[in-house]
């Protein structure tokens, strides 16, 4: 059983590749986090969690984390992928995540996952006193990816 995280951070990367899945994988690695195993978590910061700029993560470490990401082969395309947290007034208190990535530009992006922390917010009853966000877009010129995430840690 994995503990409870208690450091987050958000990171966003773009990347070209000869392959999807190496693009992907150049986009973790400029995210920094390419040389730990993802594990995928859904929506909630834990209660307590700080933010920090950077996490010191050892290779091979097994990363919580909430990403949204999508990759193209389609020279020309247009790719973004956004991640934001929502933060209620006590810091005592959980957080909410979420994350998108489509066919649209990174203000697109940021403006849509803002807009559902706000309403996870609000259907939860709890106040939202701030969002951060970060998001990336990409022009594929080969094979291009995105990738923004949410990683938790511990101290």
């Amino acid at each position: 059983m994995l503990s409870t995280p208690d450091l987050y951070t958000l990171v966003s990367a773009a990347a070209e590749g000869e392959k999807e899945l190496t693009a992907f994988d150049q986009a973790l690695l400029k995210a920094g986090v390419g040389n730990v195993n993802l594990l995928r978590v859904s929506s909630i910061l834990p209660p307590g969690a700080e933010f920090v700029k950077e996490l010191a993560l050892p290779p091979g470490s097994l990363l919580p984390i909430a990403y949204g990401s999508i990759s193209s082969s389609e020279p020309g395309d247009l790719i973004a992928a956004a991640v934001a947290v929502g933060i209620g007034p006590s810091t005592d208190d959980f957080g909410v995540i979420m994350e998108f990535s489509g066919h649209c530009t990174q203000l697109e992006a940021e403006s849509e996952v803002k807009e559902m922390v706000t309403e996870a917010f609000q259907y939860r009853g709890k106040e939202l006193i701030e969002i951060k966000v970060t998001g990336v877009e990409h022009h594929v010129q080969c094979c291009g990816c995105v990738f923004a995430g949410i990683p938790l840690w511990y101290k």
